[in-house]
């Protein structure tokens, strides 16, 4: 029987039986990082053969491998999310920063202005 990993499309020869027996390992095989398909396929190959006691081991590698991975993925997220945070505090600062440079730029400029009435008077007797 085949079974198709989503990402890939790629199928899997995969006894109803060990599909009975082992669902939540043949997820695991599948869905692993860890392995390519080919190593995939020979695990469930050789799967039959295999003991009770390395069943469970294989199980317990990639369920401690799968959640080793989301917890990394979470620790990661959560140091993304502080960065993204930390960097958008500090472009708005930035920002504030430049307005008030505009800002006091536009005073001086308009200041400039009103303190000359004498060049204003003699712009006007040009005219």
């Amino acid at each position: 029987m085949a079974w198709t990993k989503d990402d890939t499309k790629k199928e899997f020869v995969i006894t109803d039986e060990l599909k009975a027996k082992y669902p939540e390992l043949i997820e695991l095989i599948i869905a692993t990082e860890s392995m390519d398909d080919d190593e995939r396929q020979y695990w469930f190959d050789i799967m039959p053969s295999m003991t009770d006691a390395q069943i469970d081991r294989l199980y317990d590698i990639l369920d401690t491998e799968r959640k080793k991975l989301q917890e990394l993925e979470v620790k990661y997220q959560k140091e993304i999310k502080s960065l993204n945070e930390k960097h958008l505090i500090e472009w708005q600062e930035l920002q504030v920063k430049e307005g008030k440079k505009k800002v006091a730029a536009a005073k001086a400029e308009d200041k400039a202005t009103k303190e000359n009435p004498d060049e204003i008077l003699e712009m006007l007797n040009d005219l």
